[in-house]
């Protein structure tokens, strides 16, 4: 049992010697799944290269940087989801306010909108997508029912056994663009004792399983990542 006194070190998780072996492990698994298809699908880091190609000047991803550039690699980011997606009828849009998804409608594609325009508010977007099956893609926010910080404890067990893999992604995508990655329990004024919370081991331990196993990552999150540690290992 994990003891929830526990603080794991995410970082930990991605060194860059394990950034190129979960890459190697993606491609052959894109090889294989490209091998397998009567279908001439395109190439996901073909698109990514393309991408690439077209944000000349853009630090891609690189950490020390990328801190006194949070604009610009968000631009890259919105660009880089944007191609790598393109056929899917969604679009990452920057947000002024709180994040929220739209479905697709009137011939409109799907909007991921992250919240203030920050990196990693659009991360966690991204993850939810992922996680989200094609049914709860028609919904506005997934279907997801959302109550404000100040939950009951009821409600923060709730919020977090649905968090556990949209965390687990977000960390994954987070560490392959070089940044350090903090769950988040969304409950700065609970008024329950949150000590015995085992959330962040529950995170740590899906994102170990993600990394042992990655053939049980979501299709697009293998897809995103793909393209961000081909970034990262190129760095």
């Amino acid at each position: 049992m994990i003891s929830p006194t526990i603080h794991p070190n995410f970082s930990s998780l991605l060194s860059i010697f394990d950034a190129e072996l979960l890459l190697q492990r993606l491609n052959e698994l894109d090889s294989e799944k490209t091998c397998s298809s009567s279908e001439n699908l395109a190439d996901p880091l073909t698109r990514y290269t393309s991408i690439k190609d077209r944000l000349t000047g853009v630090i891609l991803l690189e950490y020390p940087l990328a801190e006194n550039n949070e604009q610009a690699i968000t631009d890259w980011l919105i660009q880089l989801f944007n191609a790598l997606f393109v056929n899917q009828r969604v679009i990452l849009v920057r947000g002024t306010g709180e994040p929220e998804y739209f479905p697709a409608q009137n011939n409109q594609p799907a909007r991921i909108e992250f919240a203030h325009g920050f990196f990693a508010s659009a991360l966690h977007e991204i993850s939810h997508f992922c996680v989200a099956g094609q049914q709860r893609r028609l919904l506005p926010d997934f279907g997801y029912w959302y109550a404000p910080d100040g939950r009951s404890a009821a409600q923060q067990q709730a919020f977090e056994r649905v968090e556990i893999k949209p965390q687990a992604l977000e960390c994954l995508f987070t560490l392959a663009c070089g940044r350090p990655f903090q769950v988040s329990q969304d409950n700065l004024f609970a008024d329950f004792d949150t000590s015995e919370s085992t959330f962040a081991q529950d995170v740590y331990q899906q994102v170990k399983t993600y990394i042992a196993k990655p053939h049980t990552l979501p299709a697009d999150a293998k897809t995103l990542l793909q393209a961000l540690l081909t970034s990262y290992t190129m760095n």
